[in-house]
C-alpha cells in the first residue's frame, strides 16, 4: 500500500522541554488513525510540524509530491460572504479553475480546464457542500446566511465544513467534535469512516476514536507507536504491554536482588571470589527494565448534597425564552434527586434555555415550576470557563467563594479536582483547558447541589479525566442533568433521555444506539410518539410492501452478519500478523471496516422498515 505520511526519526523541542526524540511512523494512504496521547505530549506540536508551520531539529517528515494538507482554520472571518459560498471557496483549485473558465479563450486550455473540471467533480460542489453543511447543523436557509450572522462556535463548524468539502489527500482534524452537537458529532463520525482519504484526528471522544478510526497513534514517551483497531483494542493491548512489562520488571528486580546478595556474601572470600566478580559483571551488564509508572490517577470528588423529598422540580405548562417570546413551552415534567437525564436534539432546539431554566438562569414565562425548599443546583457551561478571571489562580477564585476557609482546606477542594499544587499558584491564563474545566466543575459543585447541569461538561478533558467525571457522577447522590456530544458519557451515566425538539421537552422512550441508528437513516430524530385517533386501516398493498421491504432489509443483516464473521475468523488467523503479510492483513481490516459500517446501516434500516411495518398494522 502507497505511504502517505512517513515520520522518520524526528527530534523536537520546545524552550528546551523535548516532546519527540528519535520518534517513528509510517501512516499507509488511506488511512484513518486516532492520534491520542496525555495532555501536553506533544500531539497539536505534530500537527504544526507535519504543515511544516515548526522546523525539525532532525529526522525527516515525509509526504507524497503535491499532497495536499488540510485542517480546520482557527475560525471563518465574520463577513458578508454567505456560508454555501465560503465552504464552496474552500476547494481552492475548483475556484481557480471556475474563475479562468470565465476568461480563458485558448481552446487548449478551455479543455484542459473542462477535463479538470470533470476529474474533481466540480459539476456537483454545490450539493456536496450543501450536504455537508447539513450535517453539521445548518438549515437551506441559514446556508445563504452570511457568516457574520453566526457566532464563533457556528462560525468554527463552517471553517470544518470547508475543509471537508475540499477533500486534502491529508486531513488533520484537533478534536473536531469540541463544537459540535451529539448529532454533529455522529453525522461527522459517519463522514470520516467513509472520507476517501487519509486522516489523521486528535480526539478524546472514546466513542468516535472506535468507530471512526482504525488505527491509534500514541505518542508516550517522545516516541511514536502504531496501533492496529479503535481505541478499546488500543487500550487492551496497552494494558497487555504493560502488564508484560512490570512482570519481567519484577523479574529482573529479583534476579538482582539474587545475584547481589552473592556478591554481598562472598565478595572477599576467596574461595568465592572469582564467582562474586563474575556476578557484579553480570550485574554491570543487565540492561534496566523500568516498570511502566502508573498514570497519574484523575479524581473528581464531588461533595454529598443533602437529601431532599421528591420531586425537586416539578413543571406543570411551563413556557421559558427570551424578551416574552417562547422557545420552550408546555413543559409539563418532574426531576427526583436520583435522576440521570441526558438531553438530546440539535443546537438551537432550546437545550442550553431548558439548562437555564433547571438553573433558575431564566424565569418561565408561564406555567408553574415548583422547586423543593431547600434546592440548590450547580450549573456547568462551556461559558463559564470563559468568564474565569484570566489574572487570578484558582486559589484566588475559592477564597472569593469562601473567604473564612483555611488556605489548606481551599487547597484540599482543589486537590479534590485534580489541581495539585503548583496549579493552584498558577494564573487561570496559564492553565490547560482541561485544568480550567476543572476549576469551573469545582465552583459549580461547591455548595453540594442537590441538582447538576452540565452542559459540554467533556470539551478539553483528556480521557482519563471524562472516565474520571463518570465515576463521579455516578457516585454522587444529586439529580445530573447532562447535555453532550460525547457518547461514552451519556451511555455509561445517563438512565432517562428527554428530547428537546419543535418548542417541547419529552422523554425519549428507546436508547442512544437506537437514537444513533435513526441519525443514521434519517437527518432527524423522529419526536416521541403521540396519542392520535385511530388510523384508517391502510390498503393491503401497503401492507405487503412494508413486508416484503422488512424481510429484504432482514435478509441483507443477515449477510452482512455473515460476511462480518468470516472477516473475523479470517482476521483471528495469527500468521496474518506476520509483516511480510502486512498488505494482506490492511486489505482485509479495510474490508472488516466497511462490513461493520454497512452492518450498522442495515441495522438502522431493518429498524426503520420494522416500525414501518408495525404502523401499518402487518
Amino acid at each position: 500500500m502507497p505511504c502517505m505520511l512517513r515520520i522518520d526519526d524526528i527530534s523536537f523541542a520546545i524552550e528546551g522541554r523535548p516532546l519527540f526524540e528519535r520518534a517513528s511512523a509510517v501512516i499507509p494512504d488511506g488511512h484513518k488513525v486516532g492520534l491520542v496521547g496525555r495532555n501536553g505530549a506533544g500531539k497539536t506540536t505534530l500537527f504544526r510540524l507535519i504543515r511544516g508551520e515548526l522546523a525539525l531539529e532532525s529526522g525527516e517528515i515525509a509526504l507524497p509530491p503535491r499532497a495536499r494538507i488540510g485542517s480546520v482554520a482557527q475560525e471563518v472571518p465574520g463577513n458578508a460572504v454567505s456560508l454555501l459560498d465560503t465552504v464552496l471557496a474552500a476547494d481552492t483549485e475548483r475556484a481557480a479553475l471556475m474563475a479562468e473558465s470565465g476568461t480563458a479563450t485558448d481552446p487548449h486550455r478551455i479543455a484542459e480546464i473542462q477535463t479538470r473540471l470533470a476529474d474533481i467533480d466540480a459539476w456537483s460542489a454545490e450539493g456536496r457542500a450543501a450536504a455537508i453543511l447539513k450535517g453539521l447543523g445548518f438549515t437551506e436557509a441559514e446556508q445563504a446566511m452570511p457568516c457574520s450572522a453566526f457566532s464563533g462556535g457556528w462560525r468554527m463548524r463552517v471553517a470544518l465544513a470547508g475543509v471537508l468539502f475540499a477533500r486534502p489527500d491529508l486531513l488533520l482534524l484537533d478534536e473536531p467534535t469540541n463544537y459540535l452537537d451529539l448529532e454533529g458529532a455522529l453525522w461527522l463520525e459517519s463522514y470520516l469512516a467513509r472520507y476517501p482519504h487519509t486522516v489523521i484526528l486528535i480526539s478524546h471522544d472514546r466513542g468516535l476514536l472506535n468507530r471512526a478510526v482504525g488505527h491509534i497513534l500514541h505518542l508516550e514517551n517522545r516516541r511514536l507507536t502504531l496501533y492496529a483497531g479503535g481505541y478499546d483494542a488500543f487500550a487492551r493491548a496497552r494494558a497487555d504491554q504493560r502488564a508484560v512489562q512490570a512482570a519481567e520488571a519484577r523479574k529482573q528486580t529479583a534476579r538482582r536482588e539474587h545475584l547481589q546478595s552473592f556478591v554481598d556474601r562472598f565478595r572477599y572470600k576467596a574461595s568465592k571470589a572469582r564467582q562474586a566478580q563474575a556476578r557484579i559483571k553480570m550485574l554491570e551488564k543487565m540492561e534496566p527494565i523500568a516498570a511502566p509508572e502508573d498514570a497519574a490517577r484523575t479524581v473528581f470528588t464531588f461533595p454529598e448534597p443533602e437529601e431532599l423529598s421528591p420531586p425537586i422540580v416539578a413543571m406543570e405548562g411551563a413556557s421559558v425564552g427570551y424578551d416574552g417570546r417562547p422557545v420552550l413551552s408546555r413543559l409539563t415534567l418532574r426531576i427526583d434527586q436520583d435522576d440521570r437525564i441526558a438531553l438530546l436534539g440539535r443546537n438551537g432546539e432550546g437545550k442550553s434555555t431548558f439548562s437555564k431554566l433547571l438553573a433558575g438562569k431564566l424565569a418561565p414565562l408561564s406555567g408553574r415550576i415548583t422547586r423543593a425548599a431547600k434546592l440548590k443546583a450547580g450549573y456547568f457551561a462551556q461559558h463559564q470557563v470563559d468568564e474565569l478571571h484570566l489574572d487570578e489562580t484558582p486559589l484566588d477564585h475559592l477564597r472569593r467563594e469562601r473567604p473564612d476557609e483555611a488556605p489548606a482546606k481551599l487547597r484540599a477542594r482543589l486537590a479534590g479536582f485534580g489541581l495539585g499544587a503548583d496549579q493552584a499558584e498558577t494564573a487561570v491564563a496559564r492553565l490547560s483547558g482541561g485544568q480550567k474545566a476543572r476549576l469551573s466543575l469545582l465552583l459549580a459543585t461547591l455548595d453540594a447541589p442537590q441538582l447538576l447541569i452540565l452542559d459540554e461538561p467533556t470539551n478539553h478533558l483528556d480521557i482519563e479525566s471524562r472516565e474520571a467525571l463518570v465515576e463521579a457522577l455516578n457516585a454522587y447522590t444529586g439529580a445530573v442533568i447532562l447535555v453532550s456530544h460525547d457518547m461514552h458519557l451519556l451511555s455509561l451515566v445517563a438512565d432517562r433521555l428527554w428530547l428537546v425538539r419543535d418548542g417541547r421537552v419529552s422523554p425519549y422512550d428507546d436508547d442512544l444506539d437506537a437514537y444513533r441508528r435513526m441519525l443514521l437513516v434519517s437527518d432527524t430524530p423522529e419526536t416521541p410518539k403521540q396519542a392520535k385517533s385511530a388510523p384508517q386501516k391502510p390498503p393491503r398493498e401497503t401492507v405487503l410492501a412494508a413486508r416484503a421491504e422488512a424481510r429484504k432489509c432482514e435478509s441483507r443483516v443477515e449477510k452482512l452478519t455473515e460476511m462480518r464473521e468470516k472477516l473475523a475468523d479470517k482476521l483471528a488467523d495469527p500468521d496474518l500478523y506476520d509483516t511480510a503479510r502486512q498488505d494482506e492483513r490492511l486489505m482485509w481490516q479495510r474490508k472488516f471496516a466497511e462490513v461493520e459500517e454497512a452492518l450498522d446501516r442495515a441495522e438502522a434500516m431493518w429498524m426503520a422498515a420494522l416500525e414501518a411495518l408495525e404502523k401499518t398494522g402487518g
